[in-house]
């Protein structure tokens, strides 16, 4: 749209009225040099071993391996690459705000017997290219766990089937319990 050698309109003028600054006019965009695609190998290669570490553990590793690298550096081409390190992010499961809260059941009660008490967690395992997610039944009384699975993804089938798959084998329990913002509401009786 705007042409070097127009005869009425300077480059300035032809840059205001297509709304663009002449300094993005004058841009000529400037490739990764060879030493900066070798460093991202390197931390693609660290990051796929390591998916939690961050740009100082990347960066630290890198060191005692005899590369000299900033984590200012590691950061900013992790960003470049699109790499974030996988770890618990705070308040990721919240509870709906219309969602009951019961009251915890369990606070003086005495757990004597298997199937009084089945309590159920979910949480995520680190893998090579990511996470997992698993899911667990145990019996507080024998501290067995019950039933177990893992799921790439963090929907409520994975988690009802466990609970399924335990009570087949087991029988249902007396309470259920969980914390309210995984599986199912605090101490519910089943």
């Amino acid at each position: 749209m705007i042409k070097r050698d127009h005869p009425e309109l300077s480059i300035s003028q032809q840059c205001k009225l297509v709304n663009l600054s002449r300094s993005a006019f004058y841009y000529a965009p400037v490739g990764i040099d060879v030493g900066t695609l070798a460093m991202m190998k390197e931390i693609d290669r660290v990051f796929t071993k390591y998916p939690f570490f961050g740009s100082r553990q990347i960066a630290a590793y890198l060191r005692r391996e005899g590369t000299v690298i900033g984590r200012h550096r590691v950061r900013r081409l992790m960003a470049k690459m699109g790499l974030e390190a996988i770890y618990k992010r705070p308040r990721t499961s919240q509870p709906h705000p219309q969602h009951s809260v019961f009251p915890y059941l369990l606070r003086k009660m005495q757990i004597n017997r298997p199937n009084q008490v089945w309590c159920a967690d979910i949480t995520f395992v680190p893998v090579r290219n990511g996470f997992l997610y698993l899911v667990a039944i145990m019996d507080w009384a024998t501290r067995k766990v019950l039933s177990w699975r893992l799921s790439n993804t963090m929907h409520a089938e994975f988690c009802v089937d466990v609970l399924n798959e335990a009570i087949a084998k087991h029988g249902p329990p007396e309470i259920m319990n969980t914390d309210s913002h995984t599986i199912g509401a605090s101490s519910r009786m089943v």
